[in-house]
C-alpha cells in the first residue's frame, strides 16, 4: 500500500467516525478537517462553513464556506467549494473535471453579489449571510480566490490559475486535492517547492552584496529589491512567503501598516531610509556574475521571516498608489538555511529579527520549552482507561506537523496496532487545539471563533509572558486538567449536532461558547470545576453533560439571534459583545450540577502536592546525576573553576562535597546547585558543554 492509499483510508476511516459520532453529514466533516489545514498552511485566514447548494446543470449554485470578512485579510475574498467522494479507493481527477466542481462556485459568486438574490433568502441561510456580507464589502475586495478542497487526487500540473476578472477585481482558483493534503499532514509542506525566478519572470537578477565570508556556517546577502518586483511577487504566491509562524501577525489595519501605506502614497522616495527592511531565508540561491557584478537570478523556498507588514503594505499599494511603487525600494537581508537545518534556524533568525516588536518566542515557534514540555507529559503521562474499556491510553500532543503520521509510519504492522492503543487517533491534538481548549475554558470564545491561527496568536502571547515570568504552573498536573478540558471540548463537539434544537452551522462557536459558560458560571471563590475527576474518568458524568447542553443551547440562541444590523451570525460570533450576552445570561443548571464541582480550596492542595512532588523528583534526579557523574570530576570542575577564578566561596565548598564521595554524599539541594554551576561554567565556555 502507498502512502497516499494508507493517508487516504486513514482520512475515510476518521471522517466517518466523526460523523457517526456526531450524526453530521461526512462533508462537512471532511470540511472542517480539511479547513483546518487551510489555515494552518496560510491559504486562508480563517474558514467558516455556510453550506448552501440549489439548481441543476448549468443553472447550479454551490458554496461550503468561505474566508471571514475580506476587510480583516488585505481585502482577499476567499471561497471553498468541497469535491467529496465517499470511496474505499483513491479517485483521480484531471483539470478537464474542474469546470463542472468550480462553475457552480462561479455562478454563487456572481449571484450573490446582487441584492435581488440576498433579499429572496431567509436571513438565517448561510447563503444569505455570505452574500451581504459580499455586498457589503465588495468596494473593499481586492482579489477574489476559489479553492477547490477535494478528498480526490488532482492529477492536473496547475497550482493556482488567474480566471477571467470579475467587475475589475482579479478571480483565481487552486486545488486542495488529496495529494497535497497528505505532504501537509506528513511534512508541513503543502506544494512543490517555490522558485523566484527574478531573470525570466521579475524583469532582472537582483544586484546583491555578498555578507558572509567564504567557508561561513550559513550564507547571507544584502539585496534592494524594488517594490514593484516585491508587490508582484507577493501578489503571486501570498501568504505563502510569509514564515509560517509570522501569518497571523499580518493585520492590514495595524497602525504600521496604516504608516507604510502613507509612506509609499506620499513619500515613496523616502521609503527606503524610514523602513527596516525584511529579513528572509531561503532553502538555496544561484548566482550570476553581471557587468555590474554580483547579482541572485532566482530564490528557491523564500520566507520572509521579519517584514509581514512591510511586505502586506507594498503588496496592497498595486491597487492604491500603483504609480508611486516604481519609487519604492525595500532593503532585504537574505540568509540561506539548507532544509535539515531549517527548524532550529529559522525560528531563532525570525525571534531575533523580531524582538522589536516584543513578541515573545513561544508566539511563533513549535521548539519553544512550552510546547516541548507539552510533548514530554503527552508522551509519558498514561491516563486510566474509560468504562467498558481494557487499556490504557495517552494523549499525543503534535507540536509540528506531521510527528503523528511519521511516528505511527515508521513502524511495522503489529507495532501499529500497539502504537494505536497506547496513542488512540481520537486522543490527538495540536497546538492550535490546545489553544481552543484553554482559551474556551478562559472565557475567550469570541476570540476562539476568529479562527484556529488567530486564537492561537493571542493565546501564544499569554503563555509567552507567562512563562517568561516562571514555568512552573506547567506542570504535570496542568497538563492533566488540559486534557480535562479537551474531553469536555470535544464531547461537546460530538453532542451538539445531535440535539432537536441544532438547524445546522455555527458548531464550532457553539462549542466554544458553551464551554466558556460553564468554566464562567462554575468557578468561583469557593468553587470550581472538577477537573481532576474527569481526567481520571477520561469521560464527563452525565450531569455535567447536562449541564453543557443547556449551555450550549443558551449559546445557540445568542449565536442566530444577534442584535438589530447585524446580519452575518459567524461574524457576530467573534465579537466581545456576543460573548457579553451569553455571560450575562442566568442558567439553572438544576442541583446534580453541583456533583460536578470542587471547593476552590481542594484544588489548590492538589496543585500545591503536585508541586512538593515535583520538588522532590527533581531533587533525586539531581542528586542521582551528580553521583553517577563521580568524584573525579567534581574534582576536575573544581581544579578548573578556582583557577578560572569564576567560583564563589560557596561554590568551592558544594564543588568539595561532591569531590569527596562516596565518603561525603551531596544532599538533593546541594546537587541541585552543582549542576547549576556546572550549567553556568559550561555557558560561559569554561568547560565543553
Amino acid at each position: 500500500m502507498s502512502d497516499l492509499d494508507e493517508y487516504h483510508q486513514n482520512l475515510m476511516a476518521d471522517i466517518r467516525r466523526e460523523a457517526d459520532a456526531s450524526g453530521i453529514m461526512m462533508v462537512e466533516a471532511f470540511f472542517d478537517r480539511m479547513t483546518e489545514r487551510l489555515t494552518e498552511a496560510g491559504e486562508l485566514e480563517v474558514a467558516d462553513r455556510a453550506y448552501y447548494q440549489s439548481g441543476e446543470g448549468g443553472q447550479k449554485l454551490r458554496i461550503d464556506g468561505y474566508a471571514g470578512d475580506p476587510r480583516d485579510s488585505e481585502g482577499v475574498l476567499g471561497l471553498i467549494i468541497c469535491d467529496f467522494v465517499d470511496s474505499d479507493e483513491v479517485q483521480t481527477f484531471a483539470k478537464g473535471d474542474v469546470p463542472p466542481i468550480l462553475n457552480p462556485l462561479i455562478r454563487f459568486l456572481k449571484k450573490a453579489r446582487t441584492e435581488e438574490f440576498r433579499d429572496a433568502l431567509n436571513e438565517v441561510n448561510p447563503a444569505f449571510q455570505v452574500s451581504d456580507l459580499i455586498i457589503t464589502t465588495w468596494s473593499r475586495v481586492t482579489k477574489v480566490k476559489l479553492i477547490l478542497v477535494s478528498n480526490r487526487q488532482y492529477i492536473g500540473r496547475d497550482d493556482t490559475v488567474k480566471l477571467a476578472e470579475l467587475a475589475d477585481v482579479p478571480v483565481t482558483w487552486s486545488v486542495w486535492d488529496l495529494a497535497r493534503f497528505e505532504r501537509f499532514d506528513r511534512s508541513g509542506q503543502a506544494r512543490e517547492d517555490m522558485t523566484i525566478d527574478f531573470a525570466n519572470d521579475f524583469g532582472a537578477p537582483l544586484p546583491a552584496l555578498k555578507a558572509s565570508q567564504t567557508g561561513a556556517a550559513l550564507e547571507s546577502y544584502l539585496l534592494i529589491v524594488p517594490g514593484e518586483q516585491l508587490a508582484a511577487i507577493y501578489d503571486r504566491w501570498g501568504a505563502r512567503l510569509l514564515e509560517a509562524n509570522v501569518r497571523s501577525f499580518l493585520q492590514a489595519r495595524a497602525k504600521t501598516n496604516k504608516g507604510i501605506q502613507k509612506t509609499v502614497r506620499e513619500e515613496p522616495e523616502l521609503f527606503f531610509p524610514y523602513n527596516n527592511g525584511l529579513s528572509a531565508t531561503a532553502d538555496n540561491v544561484n548566482c550570476v556574475q553581471t557587468k555590474d557584478g554580483l547579482a541572485i537570478s532566482s530564490i528557491s523556498n523564500l520566507q520572509i521571516v521579519n517584514g509581514a507588514q512591510t511586505t502586506g503594505s507594498i503588496h496592497a499599494a498595486l491597487k492604491s498608489a500603483k504609480e508611486q511603487l516604481k519609487q519604492v525600494f525595500v532593503q532585504m537581508k537574505l540568509t540561506v538555511v539548507p532544509p535539515d537545518r531549517s527548524e532550529d534556524i529559522v525560528p531563532k533568525v525570525s525571534e531575533y529579527a523580531n524582538t522589536q516588536n516584543k513578541v515573545n518566542a513561544a508566539d511563533f515557534f513549535s521548539n519553544h520549552p512550552f510546547h516541548i514540555r507539552i510533548e514530554q507529559f503527552s508522551r509519558s503521562v498514561i491516563f486510566t482507561a474509560r468504562d467498558g474499556e481494557r487499556h490504557d491510553s495517552k494523549w499525543f500532543y503534535e507540536r509540528s506537523r506531521g510527528q503523528f503520521i511519521n511516528a505511527r509510519g515508521r513502524l511495522t504492522p503489529a507495532q501499529q496496532k500497539k502504537f494505536d492503543l497506547e496513542f488512540p487517533k481520537a486522543q490527538l491534538f495540536n497546538k492550535t487545539d490546545l489553544a481552543k481548549f484553554e482559551y474556551s475554558a478562559a472565557g475567550q470564545p469570541h476570540i476562539v471563533s476568529r479562527g484556529a491561527q488567530k486564537n492561537f496568536a493571542e493565546f501564544a502571547k499569554e503563555i509567552g509572558d507567562a512563562w517568561s515570568r516562571s514555568d512552573a504552573k506547567y506542570d504535570e498536573l496542568w497538563y492533566r486538567r488540559l486534557v480535562a478540558k479537551a474531553i469536555i471540548f470535544r464531547r461537546l463537539e460530538a453532542e451538539v449536532p445531535k440535539q432537536p434544537w441544532y438547524e445546522g452551522g455555527y458548531r464550532a462557536n457553539i462549542v466554544t461558547y458553551a464551554m466558556a459558560k460553564i468554566f464562567n458560571d462554575a468557578n468561583g471563590e469557593k468553587q470550581v470545576l472538577d477537573l481532576d475527576t474527569i481526567w481520571r474518568r477520561q469521560d464527563i458524568t452525565e450531569a455535567m453533560l447536562g449541564a453543557l447542553l443547556l449551555a450550549a443551547a443558551e449559546a445557540n440562541d445568542v449565536i442566530t439571534h444577534p442584535p438589530s444590523g447585524v446580519r452575518n451570525m459567524s461574524e457576530w460570533a467573534k465579537q466581545q459583545a456576543c460573548w457579553n450576552g451569553l455571560k450575562g445570561r442566568k442558567l439553572n443548571y438544576g442541583a446534580t450540577f453541583d456533583d460536578c464541582l470542587i471547593l476552590a480550596e481542594a484544588a489548590r492542595t492538589s496543585e500545591r502536592d503536585q508541586r512538593k512532588k515535583k520538588k522532590e523528583e527533581d531533587g533525586i534526579s539531581a542528586q542521582s546525576e551528580v553521583v553517577n557523574l563521580g568524584a573525579e570530576f567534581w574534582r576536575e570542575i573544581l581544579t578548573r573553576g578556582v583557577a578560572d577564578r569564576k567560583l564563589t566561596l560557596k561554590d568551592q565548598q558544594i564543588l568539595q562535597v561532591c569531590s569527596s564521595m562516596p565518603r561525603q554524599l551531596p544532599s538533593e539541594l546541594q546537587s541541585k546547585y552543582a549542576l547549576s554551576i556546572l550549567e553556568r561554567m559550561s555557558e560561559g565556555g569554561d568547560i565543553p558543554s
